[in-house]
């Protein structure tokens, strides 16, 4: 994740004229917060008649609590369902029958959650009762109109994600269909309808199944983040929600959890592209002014305490074997930041990365081998995780040994000038080439809004990748990898009858 975050020139001139480009870039850049609270970005780009734009919630699966884990999912998937105007034949009459459905709801998910004395017969009765409901207001739903009408506007890439700190939503139109784009996204934060809510959660079990239950690497890595956050809500779930969250949950509690964190304050929105900021600001004014002003939500209370020892998890599957470990390291805010980004480059970006080298070319004990920081999030302390997959015939405790290895030498070597000039005009030259889209650029500004305060961060970062020296890493290698700060995943395989 952070490959993407670190910050950015964003095709403007050569590296060496970092100041004056982003002087220039400020040019081009308006910032207005609204009277209620809503953060809106606008960087133009004339070069073609199309804009992209990117809202940006400053919540996701870190938000959610014991009982509603994958709730904070739920939204990208019900990001387009729609509102009052969009996506139903009656709202009236659908605003009852949903009303119904949640009535009825509630009613079966009490019995059927009875501890003692559970009567079946009356839990059967009331899930009758529920789906009848379901069906009936079924009848109102207008199916995909929301993405219709984007669609006959000539947009493209409507799509939405949730990650362990934002839930971000986002898609390209041609710049005369401006108005039409302010009008669609006010509509779904000012009066949002979670219609086939029940049908979406069914959706994001089966997403559960494939990326979890069926997937080795998603059950190691579930008990493997579990295991390195003990009191943060960043080890509560692997963000797709555990099962039987996922069936209770209701859109009731989804209702709750947007009025809590779609406030106008919670919220940034970013375009890019062919938008005068002069013009598109009354425009902006008039649609999500509407959004009434609400207090931004409280920070998290719980921090994740010190690790004081080493921990462990070992999956044994008929499955191909593999190896991760993670250590602590603070959020992306901490003044360390760039050194762990520059940390994770050396490691593992690419062909010429360390541990490529040494476990997959040299050794020849792991198919492939990586890392990096913002895992499973970035906005509070995280971890930086290393992991391997051993080539047949060899065993995750042998790629350990290897790994281990190699988080040695930066904890005892300088890394030498050329490898770390290499690796800071490799890290510049990516993301030259991430951001060469109205819509990268857009979700980038957005986000860094979020998580810093200030979207200018996507240029200081640069500045802070260069001055990294050889003694920064070796200091921030010491202290972080740490046998006590380790947190150790591996799966081995019982095939063959191994143990």
């Amino acid at each position: 994740m952070r490959a993407v975050r670190i910050a950015v020139l964003l095709l403007l001139a050569p590296l060496a004229a970092f100041a004056q480009d982003l002087a220039s870039f400020e040019k081009r850049t308006t910032v207005r917060k609204l009277d209620n609270g809503l953060t809106i970005i606008i960087t133009e780009r004339h070069d073609a008649p199309v804009f992209s734009y990117a809202t940006v919630v400053n919540a996701g699966s870190a938000q959610e609590s014991v009982g509603i884990t994958g709730l904070a999912h739920m939204f990208e998937h019900m990001a387009f369902k729609g509102s009052d105007r969009i996506g139903t034949s009656d709202w009236p009459a659908e605003e009852k029958a949903l009303a119904k459905v949640e009535e009825t709801y509630a009613a079966y998910d009490r019995a059927r959650r009875q501890e003692t004395n559970r009567d079946d017969a009356k839990v059967a009765e009331l899930e009758k009762a529920w789906r009848d409901a379901l069906a009936e207001a079924d009848k109102y739903v207008v199916d995909n109109e929301f993405s219709q009408v984007v669609d006959r506007a000539g947009g493209v890439g409507v799509n939405a994600f949730t990650a362990q700190d934002i839930t971000a939503y986002f898609f390209s139109l041609p710049s005369n269909r401006f108005e039409l784009w302010a009008f669609l996204e006010s509509e779904r934060l000012r009066h949002p309808v979670f219609r086939q809510f029940y049908k979406e959660r069914d959706v994001v079990t089966e997403e559960r199944r494939m990326r979890v239950e069926s997937d080795p690497f998603g059950r190691l890595e579930e008990e493997f983040v579990s295991a390195a956050f003990v009191a943060h809500p960043y080890g509560l779930s692997s963000g797709v929600g555990w099962p039987s969250d996922l069936a209770s949950f209701s859109a009731t509690d989804a209702a709750a959890f947007f009025k809590k964190y779609y406030v106008p304050s919670n919220i940034v929105i970013a375009l890019v592209g062919d938008v005068k900021a002069s013009d598109a600001m009354p425009v902006l004014e008039k649609y999500f002014g509407r959004l009434p002003k609400a207090p931004a939500p409280e920070p998290l209370r719980t921090v994740e305490p010190p690790q004081r020892a080493e921990r462990t998890v070992v999956l044994r599957e008929s499955s191909q074997p593999i190896y991760m470990e993670g250590y602590h390291r603070p959020a992306s805010t901490d003044p360390n930041n760039a050194t762990y980004d520059v940390i994770s480059m050396l490691l593992s970006s690419g062909r010429t990365s360390r541990l490529y080298r040494s476990l997959v070319r040299d050794k020849k004990i792991a198919a492939n081998a990586g890392g990096g920081s913002g895992y499973p999030g970035e906005k509070y302390p995280n971890l930086f995780v290393v992991q391997a997959v051993p080539t047949p015939g060899h065993t995750p405790d042998e790629d350990a040994t290897a790994i281990h290895a190699e988080l040695e030498r930066l904890k005892t070597e300088d890394v030498p000038a050329d490898e770390l000039q290499s690796v800071k005009t490799r890290v510049k030259a990516g993301l030259i080439r991430e951001l060469d889209s109205n819509s990268g650029l857009a979700l980038e500004l957005a986000s860094y809004q979020t998580l810093y305060g200030d979207w200018r961060e996507l240029f200081r970062e640069v500045d802070r990748i260069d001055k990294v020296t050889a003694a920064d890493v070796k200091r921030v290698a010491t202290e972080t990898f740490v046998p006590l700060n380790r947190t150790v995943g591996k799966l081995e395989s019982t095939r063959g009858g191994a143990k």
